[in-house]
C-alpha cells in the first residue's frame, strides 16, 4: 500500500499556485512513526481532498514545454512543466541508473534546494530515504521546476579566519550577536528590500512568488544576499563531514527551541534531514559542497524573516542543553516518545509528524540527546495565508 502511495501520480505537485504537495512526505514519516497502514492511507486521503490550508490536491498538469538533455538547464526555477520534468528524468534513469542519474543531476540543481520553501529538496531527499524510486523522479523534476539559487559561487573559498576553533553552534552565536548589535537596522534593511515588489519582478522573482509573499521574501534575500550569508565557517573544511551533520542537527534544533512552534524554522529541520539524505548519495567529495550550500540556504531563510533569535536565549539554551543526555533505556523516555509520537499520529498538519520523525531519529542516533526530545515536542499549526491569496495564481 505504501508503494501505491508513493507511486501515486494523480496530483499535481502544488496547488493553488504555490502550495506544495506535502502528502507523500507524511506518508514517509507515518510509516517511520511505525502508524498503521489504515492510519496513512486515511491520512493521505484526506489530505488529497482538503488540506490544512482549506484547498484540496489539484490533478495532474499537461507541460508546456518538452524537456530534453538539450534544454532541461534552461528552464530551472521557470516553474513550468513539471511532468516533462518527471518523464525527462524517468528516461534518464532507465538509461543511466538511479546512482549514475543521481551523480549527474544533483549538483546542478543543489544551489536552488531552498526553492518551493525546501519543500522539491524534502521531496527528494525523503525519497531517498526510503529509497522510493518514482517518487525520487518527482523530487529531481520538482527541484528543478522551483530552483531558486543560495548562490554558493558567492561563498569565501578561505574559511573565515575568526571562525577557527569554532563549531557550527558558535557560528550560529557569533552571527546572532552581530544582528543583535545593530538589529533596529538589519530589520528595516530587510524590511525595505523584500518591500520593494517591484524590484524582485524586475530582477526576474516569478509573479507567482511574489503572491506567496514568504517565498518572495526568502528569494529576495538569496538573490540580494549579505556578507555573514558567504562567509565560510572554517568547521566546515575543517571536521569530518559527519560531524558538521551531527553539529547542525543540534543547531537546527537550537534555533527552533528559541522560537519553539515556528512554522518557518521548523523547515530547517526538516529540510537539513534530507540534503544529508541526498549528499549520502554523492560522491565524498562532494559532500562537504551540499553541507555549505545548507548553512548558506539556512542564513538566507533566517534573515529573510527580519527577526533572528537573540544571542543571550540561544545561549542560555544552549547552556541547558549542550550536555543533557536522557536514560534512553528509562521506561519515563519511551513513554514520553509514545506521547509525542500519538499526538503527531491525530495531526492534521503534516509538518508534526515530520518533526517528530525526523527529530527521532536523531535521539535514537545521539544516544537521547535531550534537545532533540525537547523539540520534538513543539508542534507548529499551519499559517493564515496573507491578503495576496485572494488574487488568482499566477500561472505560467
Amino acid at each position: 500500500m505504501i508503494d501505491d502511495l508513493l507511486n501515486d501520480r494523480t496530483h499535481h505537485i502544488e496547488f493553488n499556485g504555490h502550495l506544495s504537495n506535502h502528502v507523500k512526505h507524511a506518508v514517509v514519516a507515518l510509516k517511520g512513526l511505525g502508524a498503521s497502514p489504515q492510519k496513512i492511507k486515511s491520512y493521505y486521503d484526506g489530505y488529497a481532498k482538503l488540506t490544512t490550508y482549506g484547498y484540496g490536491l489539484e490533478p495532474a498538469r499537461p507541460s508546456k514545454h518538452v524537456i530534453s538533455e538539450d534544454n532541461w538547464d534552461r528552464f530551472l526555477g521557470k516553474r513550468t512543466s513539471y511532468s516533462s520534468y518527471c518523464e525527462f528524468f524517468d528516461r534518464k534513469e532507465k538509461e543511466l541508473g538511479m546512482d549514475e542519474l543521481l551523480r549527474r543531476y544533483i549538483p546542478p540543481l543543489l544551489p536552488g534546494w531552498v526553492g518551493a520553501f525546501t519543500h522539491a529538496t524534502i521531496h527528494l531527499g525523503w525519497a531517498l530515504d526510503v529509497n522510493h524510486r518514482w517518487m525520487t523522479i518527482e523530487g529531481l523534476a520538482y527541484m528543478a521546476f522551483s530552483y531558486v539559487s543560495c548562490h554558493p559561487e558567492r561563498a569565501s573559498s578561505v574559511p573565515l579566519d575568526r571562525s577557527r576553533g569554532e563549531q557550527a553552534v558558535d557560528s550560529l552565536l557569533r552571527i546572532a550577536g552581530v544582528w543583535d548589535e545593530d538589529g533596529e537596522s538589519f530589520h528595516q534593511w530587510v524590511e525595505a528590500l523584500v518591500g520593494d515588489t517591484a524590484a524582485g519582478l524586475a530582477a526576474g522573482i516569478l509573479p507567482e512568488l511574489a503572491r506567496s509573499g514568504l517565498q518572495f521574501r526568502i528569494a529576495r534575500m538569496l538573490m540580494e544576499g549579505h556578507p555573514m550569508m558567504y562567509e565560510t565557517p572554517a568547521w566546515i573544511e575543517a571536521q569530518d563531514v559527519p560531524t558538521s551533520w551531527e553539529q547542525l542537527y543540534y543547531v537546527t534544533s537550537l534555533i527552533y527551541l528559541a522560537m519553539p512552534g515556528n512554522f518557518v524554522l521548523l523547515h530547517l529541520l526538516t529540510s537539513l534531514h534530507a540534503m544529508e539524505q541526498i549528499a549520502h548519495r554523492l560522491p565524498e567529495d562532494q559532500h562537504k559542497y551540499v553541507i555549505k550550500c545548507f548553512w548558506i540556504g539556512m542564513l538566507g531563510i533566517m534573515f529573510s524573516r527580519a527577526n533572528l533569535p537573540r544571542r543571550r536565549k540561544l545561549a542560555a539554551l544552549h547552556a541547558t542543553y549542550k550536555d543533557a543526555i536522557d536514560p534512553v533505556e528509562n521506561p519515563a523516555m519511551r513513554q514520553d516518545w509514545a506521547q509525542i509520537t500519538a499526538r503527531a499520529f491525530e495531526e492534521e498538519e503534516e509538518h508534526n509528524p515530520k518533526l517528530v520523525y525526523v527529530l527521532q531519529r536523531m535521539w535514537k542516533r545521539t544516544g537521547g540527546r535531550s534537545i532533540y526530545r525537547a523539540a520534538a515536542a513543539q508542534f507548529t499549526t499551519t499559517p493564515e495565508l496573507p491578503k495576496s491569496f485572494e488574487h488568482p495564481p499566477a500561472e505560467e
